[in-house]
């Protein structure tokens, strides 16, 4: 599990991640997570300033922002996803969000094979709103990851079944990936019985997984929304996120 670190002012906990993320978000009690998806992805920059201007309709400080997706043209290498981190953790600084002591905002970013963006865009994004009254599991969004773990320096040295897409070597692909949702679903206290939405983000063919792999572990609960996209960086094939969020709407 994840060391968890509690964001007073945005309402939630982190649990503790690389410097561009954290592993995931699960929100305070009294408050529930809403998640907006936008119906026409703004560039970067341009989502950044949308972002803050719902907040401030919402009468919500922009520290209650917890999670980001992003879509991006194609998979990235190392450094370029080096460097388009530090440009990321600067959008946040510009919006008054500090990161110094550990990046609290869960992200996911991946890569869509059909009509992809011409350039980074926000996908959707969420954030906290309280709301007296509210009973059982609390809200959480956990961030996508890939078949790599975080924070060893590269991905390169470290991936799981290393250009192994064949479907002994997905499955073994999957079932790492499976494992760190619940290890940071678990630093929450949460389980895929909570979840309300399970995102798988490949290429390859995942038939031979899906009642085996992800529906007897539980990952199915509400179905499975499978995106034709990889992820972030050129080495990885297979990447998921899993949420349980209250409320969604379109912008």
């Amino acid at each position: 599990m994840y060391d968890t670190v509690l964001n007073a002012e945005g309402a939630y906990r982190y649990a503790k991640g690389v410097f561009q993320y954290s592993a995931g978000v699960c929100a305070e009690p009294g408050f529930r997570i809403e998640r907006v998806q936008f119906t026409d992805p703004p560039r970067l920059d341009e989502g950044f300033d949308r972002i803050v201007e719902h907040l401030k309709g919402k009468s919500r400080p922009n520290a209650s922002l917890c999670a980001i997706e992003l879509r991006c043209p194609a998979p990235l290498s190392e450094a370029g996803f080096t460097a388009f981190n530090h440009d990321y953790v600067a959008q946040l600084k510009r919006i008054g969000l500090n990161t110094e002591g550990g990046n609290p905002i869960a992200r996911t970013m991946v890569a869509p094979k059909v009509t992809p963006p011409k350039h980074v865009v926000l996908w959707a994004f969420s954030y906290t709103v309280p709301q007296a009254g509210l009973a059982g599991p609390r809200d959480f969004v956990i961030a996508g990851s890939g078949e790599a773990p975080e924070g060893l320096g590269n991905y390169r040295d470290h991936v799981i079944q290393p250009g192994d897409v064949s479907p002994p070597g997905l499955r073994i692909k999957a079932d790492w990936v499976l494992g760190e949702m619940e290890r940071r679903m678990a630093s929450f206290g949460q389980t895929w019985k909570n979840s309300t939405a399970t995102q798988l983000y490949t290429l390859h063919d995942v038939h031979p997984l899906l009642e085996q792999e992800i529906a007897r572990r539980g990952a199915m609960k509400r179905g499975l929304l499978w995106h034709l996209a990889c992820p972030p960086v050129s080495e990885l094939d297979y990447e998921m996120d899993v949420r349980s969020v209250r409320t969604e709407i379109q912008l």
